[in-house]
């Protein structure tokens, strides 16, 4: 019977209708999607999910919010494309909270994220306990990132940097023709440096270490810059010969000290590798003025409980509410009580400011703030503290009490960053939005699940709709509505399997994520293998790790477990990492910090050692999440290698060779054969009057990147620029023959990637896409055994189905005969392991400790472990992902 027709308009205007949506990979879809419910948006990794959750239907929602705002106005907004679709109708205004790094600068913090920071200046600033005849602070004066606040001798960086004999110098039984001074630039411009000592009649060919001091001092810490003749090639003696004789030199030669080299490469160098290179010699310590709290001395008098404004901002958010606990009640310690008024030190102050332009009133306001109105500084604080307090709540209830305010955002996770704006989001009380989520669950142990559920079922209550891109199975089963995307990636996915409630999920049989959700595991097809080996890790201090020793097994696959911000990154990622590379003596497996160097947490910061296991041990691969590159130019071709090949195979062909091409012409960083107008990039900036710029296709080669001449040659009747256009399964087939091409194209298809483009930048791939390619570059390598490889949760990002495809390829990795650590909360993948390291039992300082270890079957068992209960039931029912 149908439903009457009132019934029916009623139930369509509870739903968001989607028709004819092609965007990317999307095949004309139409689709009908609840609002006022929690919707997971499911399928394979490149199947479409995304395309059509942010790529059309937020796209949407923000472009018509877009053409709602005045002209002026819009030039603060990020400017978005029309979605190429038919119709949306139903569709309310949008918030999208995507997965993105940090911000590059350590001075974004958790508390100017969440604003919170902001909130505790002027809780200093109203309420705080001030030294006798201390003028009132304004907020300003509490942010090291203001000149207000900012301590005058580090300017709120916290630390100070100085370049020392050490650090420019670190092997001095090396002479200086041996690259003695290493901070000095290497080939030709280290080698001219040399030459013009020489002319200047030092000593290069005597270790540093027997050089007279006053000559090992001028040569570093010299700023003259005398310029002398240079006599290239010449022997010391040659050289000498020729001075006296007035020769003709081969040119003139400035010299620049070993320390101005360094200080004015990193102020004024354009390049972040040499930026990199010459901050490794900048020795970092902290401010001895403000001793690290970035802040004036001023502002440092200030407390409030007994603690300054910098030590509170280290506390961790669960430590943080019970501290502010007594003051949002009302109770106040003696110390809260206003200081006694001085009147004229605040005449002085009143009178500064209205010198500096401010007014007179505003100096009264100083004069009555600064003295004796406890009552009106009580109600400050309690109202200022309650609203912290119920932040900090919504924080915690998220799993993310472990953190503190002063934790700089390049640290956090992409998970960890956007629960801190879903918290922001859920203070905000919108009505009547839809939340665009990119896998809010990213980062998250099982246990802290349950309370995202909580604060997601919480925003929906509120009268809002949430559509979430999602692969946890849990999450998906708690959504009220399921879109799933597939069957496969790229070409051949781009459909909408089924749009409905969770169980009717179970009845299609095309849909790889039905398959994961309902069926039973399989049982385990092998028992954990044996370690052949142990590497001893003893008094590791890190982070919230403290003295604590570890035993990682050697020749098998190792899962380290624990809820989020329990320490299972600081002793992995960290402090294994770090251990590992002094024994190896090699820097190259730390990890690059991005933005600012200076700024950049210092490296090598771990206490402890290595007791045993290192002669098993020869090389370390860290498999991190960071980009494959911060610019368009860099791709998975090029950073995956295979690219060479390919261009030597179009610089082979008949009209390359017979028009002189060599393979340089083939690259779009190479003049020659590149577009001149975007020079390579495939796109231009358009610069608008009263508008931001926007970027359009190269109106020239229409996004090609190669001059029409370079496109005139093909190979198997394809240009490089569609060659550059190909998915990495449509690569495989158009490269069957080619060896050099076709193992690195097979690895990324194996690892799950087939669906990304050849040519795809790398400023668009996702963290776990970029952490799978970094892998299957290293999987291209011969594998002679003995290599540490360290991952750090390499599932964030990843269908089930994929999962399983990573696994095959850390599975063979240990056949070879290397050691796999992961960090990792999929606990399908902890079932597999050999080995699993469980941190704990909480986080932050409740954490930092090994609370059991074994088998994944012994762990199960382990009673204090938050990660037994989740791990018991699959391996109660096989342990293994279904095949």
């Amino acid at each position: 019977m149908n439903p009457p027709p009132e019934r029916e308009a009623r139930d369509e205007a509870k739903f968001v209708r989607v028709r004819g949506a092609r965007e990317h990979n999307l095949k004309n879809v139409d689709v009908d999607i609840p609002r006022d419910a929690l919707v997971v948006f499911s399928g394979i990794s490149g199947s479409g999910k995304s395309s059509l959750a942010f790529g059309t239907l937020y796209a949407e929602a923000q472009r018509r919010y877009f053409e709602s705002v005045a002209p002026y106005a819009r030039r603060l907004i990020d400017q978005v494309g029309v979605p190429a679709v038919d119709s949306i109708e139903g569709l309310p205004p949008a918030v999208a909270l995507q997965q993105q790094r940090g911000a590059p600068s350590t001075r974004s913090s958790v508390g100017s994220v969440t604003t919170l920071s902001d909130l505790l200046r002027m809780l200093y600033s109203r309420a705080g306990s001030y030294p006798p005849r201390q003028p009132m602070l304004y907020a300003e004066d509490f942010s090291p990132n203001t000149p207000q606040g900012a301590c005058p001798h580090c300017h709120g960086l916290g630390r100070v940097y100085e370049v020392s004999e050490k650090s420019m110098v670190p092997d001095d039984s090396l002479s200086i023709r041996d690259r003695a001074i290493a901070a000095w630039p290497p080939a030709w411009h280290g080698q001219n440096l040399r030459d013009i000592l020489v002319t200047l009649g030092y000593d290069i060919d005597t270790p540093w270490r027997d050089l007279p001091r006053k000559d090992r001092q001028w040569i570093l810490f010299t700023d003259e810059q005398p310029t002398v003749p240079v006599y290239a090639g010449f022997t010391p003696a040659e050289t000498r010969a020729a001075v006296r004789r007035k020769m003709e030199p081969s040119y003139q030669g400035t010299f620049t000290g070993a320390r101005k080299y360094v200080l004015q490469t990193f102020a004024t160098t354009q390049s972040a590798l040499m930026k990199r290179r010459v901050s490794r010699f900048m020795v970092g310590q902290d401010c001895p003025s403000c001793q690290g709290k970035r802040l004036k001395p001023a502002s440092l008098s200030v407390t409030f409980a007994g603690l300054d404004i910098s030590a509170l901002s280290q506390l961790p958010l669960a430590r943080l509410m019970q501290v502010l606990a007594p003051a949002a009640e009302g109770r106040f310690a003696r110390e809260e009580k206003a200081a006694p008024l001085d009147r004229a030190a605040a005449r002085r102050d009143t009178a500064r400011r209205v010198a500096a332009g401010g007014s007179a009133h505003e100096g009264a306001r100083d004069v009555r703030r600064t003295g004796n109105l406890s009552e009106e500084k009580r109600i400050a604080a309690q109202r200022i503290a309650h609203d912290v307090i119920d932040r900090l709540k919504t924080l915690d209830d998220l799993g993310l009490g472990y953190l503190s305010l002063d934790r700089s955002t390049p640290t956090l996770s992409p998970g960890e960053l956007q629960r801190l704006r879903l918290a922001t989001q859920i203070r905000s009380n919108l009505f009547g939005v839809v939340y665009v989520l990119d896998e809010p669950s990213a980062g998250l142990h099982p246990a802290d699940g349950k309370a995202l559920h909580v604060a997601l079922e919480r925003l929906k209550r509120s009268g809002n709709s949430l559509f979430i891109v999602e692969h946890d199975l849990e999450l998906m089963r708690q959504a009220d509505w399921i879109v799933d995307v597939g069957p496969d990636a790229g070409e051949r996915g781009g459909q909408v399997l089924y749009s409905g409630p969770p169980e009717g999920l179970r009845r299609v049989v095309a849909s790889r994520t039905g398959h994961y959700l309902f069926a039973e595991p399989s049982p385990r097809t092998r028992a954990p293998r044996s370690p052949s080996g142990w590497l001893k890790l003893e008094g590791v201090t890190r982070n919230n790790l403290h003295r604590v020793s570890a035993d990682i097994p050697l020749g098998v696959f190792t899962a380290v477990t624990g809820v989020s911000g329990s320490g299972k990154s600081s002793l992995v990622s960290q402090a294994l990492v770090e251990l590992v590379s002094v024994q190896l003596g090699h820097e190259a497996a730390l990890p690059e910090e991005e933005g600012d160097e200076l700024e950049a947490t210092p490296l090598g910061i771990t206490a402890g050692h290595i007791a045993g296991g290192m002669e098993a041990i020869r090389r370390l691969v860290r498999v991190d999440q960071k980009p494959i590159g911060r610019t368009p130019r860099s791709n998975l071709a090029t950073y995956t290698g295979f690219f060479d090949h390919v261009r030597r195979l179009f610089a082979a062909t008949r009209m390359a060779r017979s028009r002189h091409y060599d393979a340089g012409r083939f690259s779009f960083n190479v003049a020659k054969g590149r577009c001149e107008t975007c020079e390579g990039e495939g796109f231009v900036s358009v610069e608008l009057l009263f508008m931001p710029s926007v970027y359009a296709p190269c109106p020239t080669c229409h996004g090609a990147r190669y001059n029409e001449q370079t496109l005139q040659v093909t190979w198997r009747e394809k240009s490089i620029a569609e060659v550059l256009g190909m998915t990495v399964d449509e690569a495989l087939e158009f490269f069957n023959d080619e060896g050099a091409v076709q193992r690195p194209l097979q690895l990324l298809q194996d690892i799950g990637l087939g669906y990304l483009r050849l040519g795809q930048p790398a400023t668009e791939l996702s963290g776990g896409e970029a952490q799978r390619i970094k892998l299957a570059t290293e999987l291209q390598r011969a594998q002679r055994g003995c290599t540490l490889y360290v991952l750090d949760e390499p599932t964030t990002g990843l269908h089930p189905a994929d999962v399983d495809k990573l696994m095959a390829q850390l599975d063979g990795l240990v056949a070879a005969g290397n050691t796999v650590v992961v960090v990792e909360h999929e606990m399908r993948v902890v079932a597999m392991s050999d080995w699993v390291i469980d941190m704990g039992p909480g986080a932050g300082n409740e954490g930092g400790r090994i609370v059991a270890a074994g088998t994944p079957a012994e762990l199960s068992r382990a009673v204090e472990s938050r990660t037994a209960p989740y791990l018991a039931p699959l391996l109660d029912r096989g342990g293994s992902p279904a095949d």
